[in-house]
């Protein structure tokens, strides 16, 4: 090694420590300004969602499903954090594709927030952390972080419509069973269209007993909890994926029967006061304990036609 290969070799390691300060700063600038930016969008429009679609029952999951978000982003951070020892090559950023997808996000949120469409500013959320992070982290980091952009979705609050057309079949379809149940156990029950009358009590099944909003919750706490688990078997978490559907079904039938069970002893008040928002919690309980049952049953169940019993496991 020529003197003047050493001096260069001796100056570049004094010169280290600045350059390594100058480089760490200018890799916390992009996250920070993107961070700053969307709390700048977006806040305002959580404050609004809280003082509004989230205060009904179709759409009081939000504010968990949010928390639920942030926790599977925060904890994928301090994952790639940990095990990242150099930074991401820049051939793995795709550039091009990151800017498409913020861009296109940002026009989303400009329509949704102008036309004051909480579906399209919620759902604009996606497309602009999804270029953000292929920008800042590369395509290989944004892969492993799947399931956060995919739970993500079950924050898009659903259009008036779809709710509409969703929540009355569930309805008819809990009262009948309801009616039937009760009817055979005995009780003077009878039903027109969404209206039970037991006794003389008559019950409406609301829209918040229809099970949509509980089949939403489910469903996304069903894969967050396949997620968690992570069973190796794809056929056994598509088959509790499924499942999901009934048991939330069966758990709000289960609810509406207790609440007019409660009435038909203990009178209206019983039935409509306390216990009514408190069966909502039993409901979600009893649900998730269904949830875990189906998973441990579908472990222990004997070898199937055509699959190795392993193949569930």
């Amino acid at each position: 090694m020529t003197r003047a290969e050493r001096l260069a070799v001796v100056s570049g390691g004094l010169a280290a420590p600045a350059d390594r300060s100058s480089l760490i700063a200018r890799a916390w600038l992009a996250p920070a300004l993107l961070a700053l930016g969307l709390l700048l969008l977006y806040v305002p429009t959580f404050v609004g969602l809280a003082q509004g679609l989230w205060q009904t029952g179709t759409h009081s999951h939000g504010p968990v499903v949010l928390g639920v978000v942030v926790w599977l982003f925060f904890r994928q951070f301090r994952a790639e954090g940990a095990s990242r020892t150099q930074p991401a090559a820049s051939a793995d950023l795709r550039p091009r594709t990151g800017w498409s997808l913020l861009v296109l996000g940002l026009l989303v949120y400009v329509v949704g927030r102008s036309q004051s469409f909480p579906v399209l500013e919620v759902a604009s959320l996606l497309p602009v952390l999804l270029g953000g992070s292929l920008l800042l982290l590369g395509a290989a980091v944004t892969r492993r972080m799947g399931f956060a952009f995919f739970f993500l979705c079950f924050l898009i609050p659903l259009p008036g419509s779809v709710v509409d057309a969703i929540t009355q079949p569930l309805k008819i379809a809990v009262s009948y069973v309801v009616e039937h149940l009760l009817h055979a156990a005995g009780y003077p029950i009878a039903r027109a269209g969404v209206v039970l009358t037991v006794g003389q009590y008559k019950l409406q099944v609301a829209d918040a007993c229809s099970g949509l909003n509980s089949l939403f919750m489910l469903e996304a706490f069903g894969l967050l909890y396949l997620n968690v688990v992570r069973h190796a078997s794809a056929l056994r978490n598509a088959l509790l994926a499924v499942l999901i559907v009934p048991i939330s079904f069966a758990s709000n039938v289960l609810r509406v029967v207790v609440l007019v069970l409660i009435t038909y002893h203990f009178g209206d008040a019983a039935g409509q006061g306390f216990i009514h928002g408190f069966s909502g919690m039993v409901l979600f309980a009893a649900a998730l304990c269904m949830t875990v049952l189906a998973d441990t049953l579908l472990r222990r169940l004997p070898a199937l036609p055509g699959f190795r019993r392993e193949v569930l496991r």
